[in-house]
Formats: structure tokens, sequence, C-alpha cells
């Protein structure tokens, strides 16, 4: 999941850039004779497993050769020529079948689709709100091996990032359950190497008349299909029933395989009861809703028939929770979800979810997780509103509600252990999870990362407000880490939304900042300052002094991505302060860390390497190994340029064996690029061109781009020193047009000065010049000392050409 980024909430001064990712070349590296490493582009890195998302094949299935016939024809006409089609809608009414035959065809096919299958149920039908393709294009991409961290928080970006990424690729897609064409439009591959298969209960013209797709419209089963699924699912139970019983069965429950499949297995549980008995109930059951209501829909009449009959025969526990299950936020669940919503034990709800699994009431699709049909969730509801009052409904809402948020809580704690959450005491009624450690809990984040959001919305539309805000406040901790702006957007404005109709002001800037540290990730830096500002005047106002430290903290940030170090220091000057004052230790450390980047940035190296020794040491005490390794990281900076090479290397050697004990990956990339300055500062360019090689690989995986060009700038250097500036000049170039591109004059005017360096060495100074003019109007912004010197010594340069 990628939580555990160093800094956590506090510090991102240095976050990843997730705006761009140019797709997945990248870097290989070969020694020379003399003990150089040369970097060759290559087609594309050594791929990840591809993915193979398709659901498990459906079980039962029954004739439909002649549809399976017609896809197969998508893939080769009948003259055996592979036809110019890369688009298919199966359309048809509900519980007709749609889902099973494609994915019955799906995966009679799948061999052909060798780089992967995707796969996603849009919840077009489904009460609640359905998939958004930008939803969609992030957990594809995830699937597709883009990290978090490179997934563009514009839904345009992502799918241009999507259509790259499979480009030249055969690769299956299924979108399953679709409402409409512009929940399809945008995850339509650009390539005819892909195939994209359309559920809906709609025709989808738009798609058939623009983007070329073909249409199969799926029709209800012919009888003689209908009465032998109905006889396949009861041959091991009943005997001798007369195909004349089952004709009428099949004609009751108008031929639709949803139905039909409900219907076999209660006849199949009832062994000795005769199906003239059956059939005569279901008959009762079809006049009695003929009776309730007045829609002329013979199908959809048939499919609730069907539900009412079967769900009518279950044991009040069974039928109970049933109901119960229609009020659950988000797309499936697990057990423990279930016993929330109905307040039953462990061993108990086990045994219900089992009885309606055993009826086809409900679908288990992976161990201890559930899954209801969108028109089984709807009777569901209408079952809620007829035989339970609004407190027991608001009630069981609310049990699964704060199961989900002291869960997450739970959760939290095992994962980010630092991170500030809301103080909540969980109800006695509900008995939230436990972990047993990181792992466990990160992976239960995963698995539920829907349901979370889906909770908070739910949460808000039933006015439960303090679960809302509360949610939105645990979830941010863990959206940060994953890049989830979607998600971490959502949640945080209806978590704003809540607040403010509490009127609860400390809650209010709690949302307001987790809103600013969204913006400020997705490289929204005006609406961070506006969201950050808002919670500070809050804060201020309510006189919490915990939070405005926060808040200040925050700026001081801003200050520091800007470049506006002044601004940046007085702000983390104020914080530490009150963080003093308070005698909270992590967040004086962390803002010595964050006070002492600002003072090595304005030149100030013999007070930055104080406030981090200040930093470690706390930081050591504590046990926050992330934090440790920043203010490690930078005080190897710090040491460095003071000439104190090997006390740099010892710093910055630990700072890389706190990543690679954590496993991180964002840590190790980052601070290998420093490592490889000091082993350039100790003589051996070589290793340093290993260390750059792993840096700018792993940079590559990640998706930052602007961190990868820094490498490549750093590369650059390690070949100067080798005397090779011909390959220093080519490595200096591409990281300048990846900083140009990315608008950072200050990492491009650095480039562009070792670029010219580079080409003074090679024989071409005039074409240095232009670099170094360039350089110098990108450094006309910034004021400070840096700057000015880098300036100064451009202007020397350019006044001696040979410079």
């Amino acid at each position: 999941m990628g939580l555990g980024t160093p800094g956590g909430d506090e510090r991102d001064a240095h976050q990843v850039n997730r705006s761009e990712l140019t797709g997945p070349a990248d870097l290989v590296q070969a020694r020379d004779v003399h003990g150089g490493v040369h970097f060759h582009g290559s087609e594309r890195e050594a791929s990840e497993p591809p993915p193979r998302q398709l659901p498990g094949d459906v079980r039962g299935f029954v004739n439909r050769l002649d549809e399976l016939s017609v896809l197969d024809l998508v893939l080769t006409d009948e003259q055996g020529n592979a036809p110019d089609l890369t688009l298919f809608v199966i359309a048809g009414t509900a519980g007709v079948g749609k889902t099973s035959l494609a994915l019955r065809w799906a995966h009679s096919v799948r061999d052909r689709f060798p780089d992967g299958q995707l796969y996603v149920n849009l919840r077009g039908y489904d009460p609640g709100a359905p998939v958004t393709p930008a939803q969609v294009l992030d957990r594809f991409l995830r699937a597709l091996g883009v990290p978090a961290t490179a997934i563009p928080p514009d839904p345009e970006d992502r799918a241009a990032l999507y259509r790259s990424r499979i480009a030249d690729r055969r690769v299956l897609v299924v979108l399953d359950n679709a409402a409409t064409v512009g929940q399809v439009r945008p995850l339509l591959p650009g390539t005819d190497s892909c195939l994209v298969i359309v559920t809906s209960r709609s025709r989808l013209s738009g798609l058939v008349a623009r983007d070329g797709g073909r249409r199969l419209t799926l029709r209800v089963l012919p009888e003689d299909d209908a009465v032998a699924l109905l006889h396949n699912v009861t041959a091991n139970y009943r005997r001798d029933d007369d195909p004349d019983d089952l004709g009428e069965l099949a004609r009751l429950c108008a031929r639709l395989p949803l139905a039909l499949r409900i219907a076999a297995e209660r006849a199949a549980s009832r062994p000795f009861m005769p199906l003239q008995e059956l059939i005569r109930d279901l008959r009762d059951e079809s006049a009695l809703w003929d009776a309730l209501t007045a829609e002329d829909d013979e199908e959809a009449d048939a499919v609730r028939t069907v539900f009412a009959w079967s769900y009518r025969a279950l044991p009040d526990g069974a039928a109970r929770l049933f109901r119960l299950l229609g009020l659950h936020p988000g797309p499936d669940f697990s057990t423990e979800a279930a016993g929330a919503l109905c307040g039953a034990s462990g061993p108990e709800v086990r045994q219900l979810l089992d009885v309606l699994v055993g009826v086809h009431l409900l679908e288990q699709h992976a161990p201890g997780r559930y899954q209801l049909h969108d028109l089984l969730r709807a009777y569901a509801l209408d079952q809620v509103r007829q035989h339970e009052s609004e407190e027991a409904s608001q009630a069981a809402l609310r049990r699964v509600l704060d199961w989900y948020l002291h869960t997450a809580d739970s959760a939290l704690a095992k994962v980010l252990p630092f991170s500030r959450t809301p103080p909540t005491t969980p109800p006695t009624d509900i008995t939230a999870l436990t972990f047993a450690g990181n792992a466990e809990a990160a992976a239960w984040f995963e698995v539920e990362h829907d349901n979370l959001v889906a909770s908070t919305r739910s949460a808000a539309t039933a006015d439960l407000h303090h679960i809302t805000w509360q949610l939105a406040a645990v979830l941010r901790n863990v959206f940060m880490h994953q890049n989830a702006f979607d998600s971490w957007l959502t949640t945080g404005r209806l978590g704003l939304a809540a607040a403010r109709a509490l009127r609860d002001r400390y809650a209010e800037a709690e949302m307001r900042e987790g809103l600013g540290k969204a913006h400020f990730q997705a490289r929204q830096l005006a609406e961070s300052a506006e969201y950050h500002r808002a919670a500070l005047e809050i804060r201020r106002e309510l006189g919490d002094r915990f939070g405005i430290a926060v808040s200040i903290n925050a700026l001081g940030l801003l200050g520091l991505r800007h470049r506006r170090l002044a601004d940046a220091l007085v702000h983390f000057r104020g914080s530490l302060g009150i963080f003093e004052q308070l005698g909270e230790r992590r967040w004086t450390a962390l803002l010595h860390s964050n006070l002492a980047e600002a003072h090595y940035e304005v030149g100030d190296l013999t007070e930055a390497g104080e406030l981090l020794d200040r930093a470690i040491v706390v930081q050591r005490e504590i046990g926050d190994r992330g934090q440790e390794g920043n203010s490690l990281f930078f005080l190897s900076m710090t040491l460095r340029e003071q000439g104190r090479v090997s006390e740099a290397l010892t710093a910055i050697e630990a700072a890389l064996l706190i990543a690679r004990k954590a496993g991180n990956a964002v840590w190790l990339a980052h601070w290998l690029v420093e490592y490889a300055r000091v082993l350039r500062a100790l003589g051996r360019p070589t290793e340093a061109l290993e260390s750059l090689h792993e840096a700018a690989t792993r940079q590559r995986a990640i998706g930052d781009r602007g961190r990868e060009a820094m490498a490549l700038d750093g590369t650059g250097e390690a070949y100067r020193d080798l005397g090779q500036p011909g390959e220093a000049v080519r490595f200096h170039l591409r990281a300048a047009a990846v900083h140009r591109e990315l608008g950072d004059d200050w990492q491009l005017a650095i480039t562009l000065d070792h670029l010219a360096i580079a080409l003074v060495d090679a024989g071409r100074s005039e074409e240095a010049a232009r670099h170094r003019r360039e350089a110098r109007s990108r450094l006309a912004r910034f004021d400070d000392s840096r700057a000015i010197a880098l300036r100064v010594r451009l202007n020397g340069s350019l006044v001696d050409p040979a410079g």
C-alpha cells in the first residue's frame, strides 16, 4: 500500500511528483573495459506479472452456445480472419445472465490476451453510488504496475496514462454493469490490440454508433435451456420430476438465469416435496406480488416473485440478516461487517451467511467475503423498509459504520503509529478487529478501501455527522500515503460538510487541514494554502495551540516548496516554539528537522547540523525511524558540504539501512542520490554510478520524474568525474528536459549549470554559454543566498567563455 513515507502527514517538503509518467522504459547498465558504468535505454523494464482480475468462472453455466459463437467471432470471423473490432457490448434485462456470459467467454479466451485481463464491476445499477471512471483508472493503473505515487490526480491525465500503459499490449478489459456511455468511454484503450467487453441493461447506443462497438442483446433462456438449468441443479437431490413441471417452473421464473438458480436451489433443498407443491407456492407468491405492484414488467415481476418466494422460506435470523445486508454501504462485505450489521457473534453470523449462500440469495466470492447481486440488494432494501423500524435500521447502519471507523483506527495504529486521529471510544455493541502487525493491517486497508469510502458517504447521507468526519480524519492518514486523491478528496469534503453541519470548529479545522495536505501532494499549492490558512484561523479562534503549530508547520512546508525560504524559516520557528512549550517531543524533533532543511537551503550549515543532531537523538529515543532516516539524509548533505565527508558517509549509510530494513522504496530511491554525492566526494565515481543507477531505476518504478531527473543529473556529474564529458552531457540534457517540463526552475537551473560545465569539458563552449544564460534567467525569481551565489558564478562564466 505504500504506507510509511518519511514524515507522514507532517513533512511533505520532498513529496514525489505524481503528475506525470512517460512509460515503462528505462535504464540498463553495463560496465566498459575501464570500469565505468553506462546506462542504456531499453524498450521496457522487466515487467511485473500481468493483471489477472477476472472473477471465477461461472459454475453450472448452461448452453448459450449461439451467443458464445457470436463472441468468438470477435477474435476470428467466419473466414478465419481477425476482425477490426475492439469493443463489444452485451446488453439485456436484469438477471438475464450478462455477467455470467461475459465471464464464461472471457475465461475461455484469456490465453489470447497474454498481457492480462482487467475487470471492474461499475455498479451502474446498485442502490449506492456507481463507480466513476477516475476510480476505475486508478485501480487499473495500479494493476498495470503504475505505483500509487505516479498516478495523476486529474482524470484526463489518468486516462492518457492508461492508454499509454496498455498501448501495443494484448489486454482484455471487462467492464461489468455499466449504466451510461460516460462510465465507459474514458476506459477505452486507444489501440486495436486490446478488447473491451461491456455489460449493461442499457443498449449504450453511443458506444456502437460513435466508438465502433458491436452489440449482442441477450434474451431470456430458451425453454429447453431453462429446464436444463433447473435439472442440472436439482438432479442430484430430486428424482422423477415431470419435465412439464420443470417447464412450468421455468416459465414462472420468466426463464431468467438468476431467478432459475434461486428456484432450483429451493427445490433441491426440499427433495421430498412434490414439485407441483413448490410451483403452487410460487404461483401464490406471484398472485400476491401482482396485487402489490402496478408495474407492467413481466420479467422484473417474475424475479421479484422468486426473491419473495425464497426469502419467505428463510429462518427468521437469516431473513433479518438478508434484509439488513441491504443497508451495507459498500460493494462487498466481510463476515465481521455482517455481524456488526445484525449484532450477531462470529459463529452465529457465519451460520446465517451459509444459509443465504446456500439458497443463492448471497454470493461468497472469496474466503470470508460476500456480495449481493444488485437486484437482490434492492429487494433487501425493500424488505428493510417494510419490516424494520426507522430506529432499528438506523441502529444497524450505525453499528456497521462504527465498526468500520474503529477497525480503521485500530489498523492505523499498526500501520502508522505516529498518526494523529480524533479521540474516539468504541461503542459497546461492536467489536472492532485487532491486527497482529503492520502487514496484516495494511492488507485490511487494501481490501476495504472501497467500503471505507462508501461508509463515509453513507454516514454523510444518514446525517451521522460525527462518524463522517471521524472516518475522514482517520482515512486521510491512509490515503496520503497511497496518493489516493479521489478517495482522499471525496472523504475530506464529506467530512468538512459534516463538521460544518455539527458546527464543530475543531472538526472543521481538522478537515481543512486534511484537504490542504491533499492539494499539497497533488501540487495544487494555491488551494493547499487556502485550506491551511483557513484551518489556522479556526485554531487561533479556538485557542488550539497544538493545531496552530501544525498549521504553521504546513505553511512552512509550502514556503519550502515555493523556495520562499525566509517565509519557511519564520513559520518553522513559530511552530517549533509552540511544540517546545507543549512538551511535544516528536513534533519538536520533526520541526528541528524541517527547520534544519530550511537553514541548509539558505547555506547556514552549522545551524542545520546542530538542529539535525538534536532531532536525531529524540527520533532514536522514541523509535521514529522514518523521520530519523530523513534527518540523517539531511545531515549527510550538511556534513558533505562542510567537507566532513567521512562523517557524511556514516550518516547516509545509516539512513539507507533504515530504508532497506523498512523495505521502503521511496526513502531508498531518494537517499541513494545523496549516497552517490558522498561517494563522488570520496573519489569513487564508479560506485556512485551504481548507486545512481539504482536510484534512477527505482524512481522510474515509483513514478517520480522529478527525483529521477535528479538521479540522471547526478549520473552526468559522475561521468564528468570519470573524464567522459560526452556521456555527462547526454544525461544532463535528459535531466534538464524533465525539470523544464515539470516547471521546476530551481532544479533546472542547477542542472543547466552542470550541463554547461560538461559542455566546456567537451569543447563546446558556445553551447555552454547558451545554457548558462537560461540558467541565469530561471534563477531570477529566487533571492536566497544559494541562488545569489549561483547567479554570480554564472555571470562570471559568461564573462569568460572559457570558464
